[in-house]
């Protein structure tokens, strides 16, 4: 498992490295100080927005599976980044200058959007798990959507804002937006990190978790409230971005199985990958116009997804 995170953290490096090499501009035919002001103002700032917003929705993504037990289960599916982002359009609209309040204001959206996912699930006296919590998540997210869509046509002077942001991409990104979101995706994944041995007993079941002695519903809060910090720190300078926290999880489950232990650090790194080339894919396709990243993982995930869908049919599993 060691050289699998290994391989992981190597490809992650060369790909930094050559999403700060390549771009509409040629770095190698630039001066010292026009090169070390695309790099470091431009380039690098992009570059690790886009690393760090793919291992927060990749490992989002695990962790969500894991608590619902259900595999076609993803930050974007279920409606935790709609949450997000609504709480992020309100700050946009009605105290646009305080900037530094988007992450706790995404979190709170995130978490607000959860709870009412949950509370819904349970009060169809479903289980956590199966395709209740999908469903309830798609209806929740479209709800959502539409309070988005609601305050950017009643403050136009957010349209251009909010049409950006529900792609989702990371052209802009500075080192102001990335700063509060680092700190607390890092500490929420040491905390999934130190209950993932629990978090491992969950995936076995609610009754099995139990009589193995785990708190299933402090663990279950625990885990979706460092998912919901994950997403909603990523949305908060990255927009709506979707199906990373879908395909990224699949892909781990299939080189390392199903231990979270593992799973997250291999999320961290194969998620960073993942959104690093997408948005240098996006750059520079169409050099000097450019895709932004959530086209790019679009046109991935939205297959992916249907692919899930249809395995599972015939399958006749949860994934």
């Amino acid at each position: 498992m060691l050289k699998k995170f290994i391989l992981l953290l190597i490809l992650l490096i060369l790909s930094i490295a050559l999403a700060l090499c390549v771009g509409a501009v040629n770095i190698f035919a630039c001066d010292k100080d026009t090169l070390y002001t695309i790099l470091t103002t431009i380039r690098l700032p992009r570059v690790l927005g886009a690393a760090l917003c793919g291992a927060a929705l990749a490992t989002g993504g695990t962790i969500l599976q894991c608590v619902t037990q259900n595999h076609l289960s993803a930050p974007s599916v279920i409606g935790i980044n709609s949450g997000a982002g609504f709480a992020v359009i309100l700050t946009l609209c009605f105290i646009p200058s305080l900037w530094m309040l988007l992450p706790v204001a995404a979190f709170l959206g995130a978490i607000l959007s959860c709870a009412l996912i949950m509370g819904i699930a349970f009060g169809t006296g479903k289980k956590t798990g199966g395709s209740i919590i999908i469903l309830c998540g798609v209806a929740v997210s479209s709800m959502l959507s539409a309070g988005i869509s609601f305050l950017s046509l009643r403050y136009p002077d957010v349209l251009s804002s909010y049409t950006a942001f529900s792609v989702g991409g990371f052209s802009g990104t500075g080192w102001r937006e990335l700063l509060i979101p680092c700190i607390i995706i890092h500490i929420a994944l040491i905390v999934l990190q130190a209950i993932s041995p629990k978090l491992n007993l969950l995936c076995l079941g609610d009754e099995m978790a139990s009589t193995l002695g785990v708190n299933v519903r402090s663990i279950r809060i625990t885990a979706l409230i460092c998912t919901s910090a994950l997403c909603a720190c990523a949305v908060s300078f990255a927009g709506l971005l979707g199906f990373v926290g879908l395909i990224v999880p699949h892909i781990v489950r299939r080189m390392a199985g199903n231990d979270i232990r593992y799973n997250i650090p291999l999320s961290y790194t194969a998620g960073a990958v993942l959104c690093v080339l997408s948005d240098l894919l996006g750059r520079t396709l169409f050099t000097p116009t450019e895709l932004p990243c959530g086209i790019i993982m679009a046109f991935i995930g939205a297959p992916f997804f249907l692919y899930l869908l249809i395995a599972r049919r015939y399958k006749g599993d949860r994934m």
